[in-house]
């Protein structure tokens, strides 16, 4: 074989060698792939607002406003909103009743003078709060006599038992009432007491009939109220009520006025008969 005829055979060889090789480098190579969308999204154009797709969970409801109270219902009252009361003293507020100078002011001997209470005596202390006026005249009637201490607050009835047992009285009778009947027992009394109580009172006539009834014949109705020009340690101006406004309601139950007491200094004294 000649030279120039085996040279061209290598030449022919080499360059097939080299495309060869350059197909299979081609055939490795990755291919750019053109990425998949997922199920169930989609682009929003640009500046738009996304929402959901088909296949998306929904969105939560908006939230709705409470219902509305049926008309002619109400919410629950309070131990303190009681039917037929107004704005009633707090237990928690009790310590205000007991200054050191009440003694002083309220000179609970000439009160209960006033009222024909002695010994023996079967008396009611109406609105009795804390029982200091309960003690006192626990004290006045002495074992032959009898006190009914009557609330319509149970924190007021209980404050009242535990001051009784501390004093050691067996004379004294806790009574839970409601704001328009004191659950007294009937013809009984000798006397009733209504000490800063009478202004809280709403349903005045429906109180003052079974207070009347719980009385014995000839029996005294005692109401103490804070004079309305102000001063002492009462209410406000605005709590305080006028004699007369006592005193018409009293007679609208059927009692009768006796004599108005003037000697406290900062409250007035109605002393009634049924």
């Amino acid at each position: 074989m000649g030279i120039e005829r085996l040279s061209g055979l290598v030449s022919s060889a080499m360059s097939a060698a080299l495309l060869c090789a350059a197909s299979a480098a081609s055939a490795q190579a990755p291919r750019e792939q053109t990425p998949v969308r997922p199920q169930g999204l989609m682009v929003a154009p640009r500046g738009s607002t996304p929402t959901a797709s088909a296949g998306a969970p929904p969105l939560p409801p908006p939230a709705l406003p409470p219902p509305a109270r049926p008309e002619g219902t109400r919410q629950v009252a309070t131990p303190s909103q009681q039917r037929g009361h107004g704005r009633l003293f707090q237990p928690q507020d009790l310590g205000m009743l007991e200054g050191p100078d009440r003694e002083a002011w309220q000179k609970p001997d000439q009160v209960m003078d006033a009222l024909g209470i002695g010994d023996g005596s079967v008396v009611a202390d109406l609105g009795a709060g804390g029982g200091w006026f309960t003690v006192r005249l626990a004290k006045r009637v002495g074992p032959n006599g009898v006190v009914y201490a009557e609330d319509i607050q149970p924190q007021m009835i209980e404050a009242i038992q535990r001051r009784v047992d501390r004093e050691g009285l067996h004379n004294v009778s806790a009574v839970l009432g409601e704001a328009d009947h004191p659950a007294l027992p009937v013809g009984r009394l000798d006397a009733a007491l209504m000490v800063d109580t009478f202004h809280e009172v709403e349903d005045t006539r429906s109180l003052l009939t079974n207070v009347r009834a719980a009385l014995k014949p000839g029996g005294r109705l005692g109401i103490i109220e804070y004079r309305t020009e102000g001063g002492g340690p009462g209410p406000s101006r605005e709590e305080r009520i006028q004699p007369g406004q006592v005193i018409r309601a009293a007679e609208a139950a059927g009692f009768r006025l006796m004599r108005q007491e003037q000697f406290l200094q900062f409250q007035y004294l109605l002393i009634f008969t049924r």
